[in-house]
């Protein structure tokens, strides 16, 4: 077979009449080295390789943001307690929640200190949010001498279930107020020791010394004497938001 005959149209034919054009760009030329629809193929062009797939050719043009709406990346950011925390604290809001370790009471101890320093108004309280809360005896009278310390006002505001030694931290706040479904359980500490008799005599007394720092402390709150406030404990008593009042561990209900 002859070129002619393979190739029935001279290279310099200017291509089929009335060619329609692609979709997209109207008259935009193609990817090159590939035909256009309905051309043939001249010796020499170069064609797709076997085995290569085909993508489809798309025109340049502008490209999608690769920006997320602010709620999107607010929702999907991996750093988004990060950020939140941050933004509560612009508003001198702290809030503590779930089990209050040593770790977790440095933390604390951190964003009210903080708080406290960059006051310039130093009539503008801090708002303390326990939300479900409990604690490690330990833990709950590190923060509790850390409130001491601050020299603005801290307002203490309770949600859930608080529990055990994480009443103290209610305790030392100077403002205390409860949500209506909120919930507060006097309780000992749940304590587990190992070692030596020796070692355990030592923090069979620490612990004691703890104990009765803590239910000193709900004592000059609420007006009870201590030995009321320990059985009351070790009863695990409850009390809801109205109970707690007459108690005398918060002062009031939040409307």
């Amino acid at each position: 077979m002859t070129a002619a005959a393979e190739y029935p149209f001279p290279p310099e034919w200017p291509g089929p009449p009335d060619r329609p054009d692609r979709p997209g760009q109207p008259g935009e030329p193609g990817p090159p080295g590939q035909p256009e629809p309905g051309e043939p193929r001249w010796p020499g062009r170069p064609g797709p390789s076997p085995g290569t797939p085909q993508r489809p050719y798309r025109p340049p043009g502008p490209q999608p943001s690769p920006l997320m709406a602010p709620g999107h990346a607010w929702i999907d950011s991996g750093d988004w307690q990060g950020r939140l925390r941050e933004r509560l604290l612009e508003q001198r809001v702290v809030m503590a929640h779930g089990h209050l370790d040593d770790t977790a009471a440095t933390l604390l101890c951190a964003q009210l200190l903080t708080l406290d320093a960059d006051s310039a108004d130093r009539a503008t309280p801090i708002r303390l949010h326990l939300q479900s809360l409990t604690a490690d005896l330990q833990a709950a009278l590190t923060v509790m001498d850390a409130i001491d310390t601050i020299g603005v006002p801290l307002h203490a505001l309770a949600r859930g279930h608080i529990a055990g030694p994480a009443l103290g931290v209610l305790a030392a706040a100077g403002r205390r107020i409860t949500y209506p479904n909120a919930g507060f359980l006097l309780s000992e500490p749940e304590t587990g020791f190992t070692g030596t008799a020796t070692s355990l005599a030592t923090r069979q007394r620490q612990l004691e010394s703890m104990l009765d720092a803590f239910y000193f402390r709900l004592a000059d709150v609420t007006g009870h004497e201590v030995d009321a406030i320990r059985d009351d404990a070790r009863r695990g008593r409850f009390l809801n938001a109205h109970e707690a009042v007459a108690y005398g561990l918060v002062q009031q209900v939040a409307n």
